[in-house]
Order: structure tokens, then sequence, then C-alpha cells
């Protein structure tokens, strides 16, 4: 793309081949020829990038440089974007390289992770040691609580004579209570009856009757 005649200036976009997934590494050149190019070398600059880091930039921006040294007093524009898009291909491969390794690294990972799950941890004296210590002082720590929590408890448990001096309703409950059953109690005199009115046998009276013969009739 031409962006001006004098000085001559324009931009070249360079996209690498496909990578992974079709994926692919993208940049923007700009260019602009100084008075006595070729003898000179051009201005240049990246004024654009795709899946391009900071030192992806400052690779190209060296192997501009670099190429355009070589190639001084000859036509070298063609020469100059050949060359980075050669670099962009060796990025993609590099990612490409990159992700493998990484994947590799978690699959290693998991598998070292799922081995010490299964095959857990080798029992030394010393974690022995180490492990009973601090399982005995958890012990020690629950029983503590469990002793204050008693503890408290006890203090916090009222004597029958306390529960009289804290709430004096109880003083007159059992009254009350007898007032609320008032006339719904009904009373059987049939129960109430006068000794003489019943009607008893006396054990004197029966002709069998032998107090020294506990056993008999």
């Amino acid at each position: 793309t031409v962006l001006s005649e004098k000085p001559t200036t324009f931009t070249i976009t360079v996209t690498s081949e496909a990578g992974e997934n079709d994926e692919t590494v993208q940049t923007t050149l700009k260019f602009t020829y100084r008075e006595k190019y070729p003898d000179e070398t051009p201005l240049y600059e990246i004024v654009s990038q795709e899946n391009l880091d900071d030192n992806g930039v400052m690779d190209i921006i060296k192997l501009l440089e670099q190429q355009a040294e070589e190639n001084l007093g000859m036509v070298m524009i063609f020469t100059l974007v050949s060359a980075v898009q050669e670099k962009l291909n060796e990025i993609v491969d590099q990612i490409k390289t990159r992700r493998e390794e990484e994947k590799k690294q978690k699959e290693r990972e998991a598998e070292e992770e799922e081995k010490q799950r299964f095959h857990g941890t080798p029992v030394t004296i010393e974690n022995f040691l180490n492990w009973k210590a601090k399982f005995d002082a958890e012990l020690l720590e629950i029983k503590r609580k469990k002793m204050k929590e008693e503890e408290q408890a006890g203090k916090n448990k009222l004597s029958g004579k306390q529960l009289f001096e804290m709430d004096h309703n109880l003083d007159t409950s059992d009254i009350q209570f007898l007032e609320e059953a008032g006339n719904n109690v009904e009373v059987d005199e049939s129960l109430f009856q006068e000794m003489d009115d019943l009607e008893l046998e006396d054990e004197e009276d029966d002709p069998d009757y032998n107090p020294v013969n506990l056993d008999s009739d």
C-alpha cells in the first residue's frame, strides 16, 4: 500500500504459513526510501502485528537491520520481506513446539500427581513422629475445649433455690394449677364413707381363723 511518493513510503503486510489450528503470525512493515536508496538503507518500522509478542518484534527489527546492511547498494525490499516471512514461519513452528512441550509437561505432572496419590507418602520415623506430635496436640486441644464447655455448663446450671429466687412465679405455680382445675375436678364421695358404714368381716369371728397358723385359711 503506497502512502506517499515523495518520499516514497509504503506498507507491506507479511503473513506466515498456517500453523497448528490454521494459526498464523502476521506483521505490517512500513518502508521509506532515503534520497540515495539503494546506496542507503531504507527506513523501516513495524506498524502492526498479530500473534507476535515483543520478543518476536525485536527479532524482526534486528533481522531487517542485518539484511539491509548485507544488501547495501542493491534493491533490497523483496529480500527484506522474504527474510521476514521466513522468520514468521520459524515463529509459528516455535509456537507449535512450545505448545507441544507444555502439553507434555502437563501430562507428566498429571501422571506424577496420580502416582503420588496412589502410592502416598513413604512413612519414615521422622515424618511419623511429626504426624504423631501434631495429632496428639490436636487431640489435647479437643479435650481442653470439651472440659471447658463442661465446666462452663456446670457453672451455668442453677439450683432449685436459685430458680425460685430468680423466678417468683414458681412460688405459686402449683396453687395456680389447682385453681385452674377448680370446679372441673370430680370427686367420688363413696370413697370417703365412714369406716363404721363399711361391711367388713372381723377376722376374729371367722371360725377358721388361727393367729398362730399364718398359713391357715
